[in-house]
């Protein structure tokens, strides 16, 4: 395998860690907006927000390891 297809096999892992941003960022403004809305469900919605996130988070860190796999174990 050459160092380029390697280079472009790394940069596909890592676009999940670009969705999961984007993914955690538009649960949080959702959640901002919900808890405008109704302030007495305020913990509901932090623990179901925080559920979300940690799931979210994990893809990212799945996509960087899977790249930093890619990046160091293809040569």
């Amino acid at each position: 395998m050459g160092l380029g297809s390697i280079a472009i096999g790394a940069g596909l892992c890592l676009l999940s860690c670009v969705a999961a941003g984007l993914g955690m960022g538009l649960a949080t403004g959702k959640a901002v907006d919900a808890v405008g809305r109704q302030p007495e469900a305020s913990g509901k919605i932090s623990s179901i927000l925080l559920l979300g996130l940690a799931l979210t988070e994990s893809t990212a860190i799945y996509g960087f390891v899977t790249a930093l796999i890619v990046l160091f174990t293809l040569k």
